[in-house]
């Protein structure tokens, strides 16, 4: 290691987006920042969309300790590369070890991710040589050994949440909150995300459209993101689809929905205004959304099976049964958890019915999260990852 024992890490990916590997990438850096073993270096990449780059994602200090992070020089010699964008590289870097982020949402590589790195199968690139794969849950793991990756290349790596945002909030503050929005007279079951059907969008609508029925004071929000998907339009033809006309009746003056891009502590009060997250979820990487909801303090209501088993708990989740599946896409097998929406509905229900479990939960989730899924943890498994391999 140069520096004088430190342990030089570049970070190849995006700042200043909202999407996942974005998230993911400005929070662990963050955490790094805080290390005095670490000399951390960020090389930016060009971003999917240029178009969807913000500055007003956290408070200008932390965005200015973001930008101060040095460039490395095009052919500085690290310990590690880390390598968090898409499509993949798989190449080997001018670093000791080279590093890459990979998470599968469908089960597996999905032909759409192997046309943009320019393959047919993901083993016509470097994956199993030298580089090695750091991926968010057992779900993401699984996908890319299906893919045919070998298993002794990944490593998981779980995401975490910053507990300094999301927190959960005192009376006074959830009700000022609640009043601010104008929430105070319903039950408010809580989304975000991008609506798309693999998000789970149909079977929240079908449950949400009968809890109304004997709930007429519930209310659904639904936080989207119009840089990244048409959100508003994924709501709308979910609803063609799986309401009756009497249902759409009951559920759109119930319906609340935002596209606007907020910063992480907007997120962070809808988190702490709402009564309950639910995400009946069909393919993911992890869902960070669940558990930042986690750590504010609310009942969280998810699809079984999927990654959100590695950091829920039955003290404050309450999980949807579902089953394994294949889905042929455009002739393609992806693989799916099919959540049972009548199911859905009994907990959406219990949530309301049961004031003991939110109360319970408002305890359990944060003290779970801080205790187990913070950035610090997830950095501590990260160099505790690195660490291993560079020392071999």
């Amino acid at each position: 290691m140069e520096g004088g024992g430190e342990l030089q890490i570049i970070v190849e990916g995006w700042r200043f987006t909202y999407h996942s590997y974005s998230v993911v990438n400005q929070f662990q850096m963050l955490e790094m920042l805080d290390r005095p073993e670490i000399q951390l270096f960020h090389r930016d990449l060009p971003h999917l969309d240029p178009a969807s780059q913000t500055t007003s994602l956290f408070d200008r200090p932390i965005q200015r300790l973001l930008n101060s992070i040095p460039s490395p020089s095009p052919n500085h010699l690290a310990d590690v590369t880390l390598r968090i964008y898409s499509p993949w590289n798989f190449a080997a870097s001018t670093s000791a070890q080279t590093w890459v982020f990979a998470a599968t949402e469908w089960g597996v590589i999905t032909n759409l991710l192997l046309e943009a790195i320019g393959v047919n199968s993901i083993t016509e690139t470097p994956v199993n040589s030298q580089v090695k794969i750091i991926t968010p849950s057992a779900w993401s793991k699984a996908g890319l050994i299906r893919s045919g990756v070998q298993g002794d290349r990944i490593s998981i790596v779980p995401h975490g949440a910053d507990t300094d945002i999301y927190y959960p909030p005192s009376d006074q503050q959830r009700q000022t909150l609640r009043k601010t929005f104008g929430w105070e007279d319903y039950f408010i079951f809580l989304n975000i995300g991008g609506q798309t059907d693999r998000k789970g969008i149909r079977p929240l609508l079908k449950a949400f459209a009968a809890v109304v029925d004997k709930y007429p004071h519930a209310r659904l929000v639904l936080k989207g993101s119009e840089l990244f998907y048409s959100s508003r339009d994924e709501i709308a033809e979910a609803s063609q689809i799986v309401l009756s006309d009497a249902e759409k009746a009951k559920v759109s003056p119930r319906l609340i929905y935002s596209g606007n891009q907020l910063s992480f502590a907007q997120i962070a009060q809808l988190y702490q205004a709402a009564d309950a997250y639910v995400s009946p979820y069909l393919a993911e990487g992890f869902n960070l959304p669940v558990l930042e909801a986690t750590a504010c303090g609310l009942p969280v209501i998810c699809t079984a099976g999927g990654p959100t088993d590695d950091f829920t708990h039955p003290d404050f989740a309450l999980t949807i049964e579902s089953k394994f599946r294949t889905l042929e896409i455009e002739g393609e097998n992806l693989f799916i958890l099919d959540p049972d929406w009548k199911h859905l509905i009994e907990l959406m229900q219990t949530v309301i019915e049961q004031p003991a479990f939110t109360t319970k939960a408002r305890l359990a989730g944060p003290h779970f999260v801080s205790e187990n899924f913070t950035w610090k943890h997830a950095v501590d498994k990260l160099l505790d990852v690195i660490s291993i391999s560079v020392a071999s």
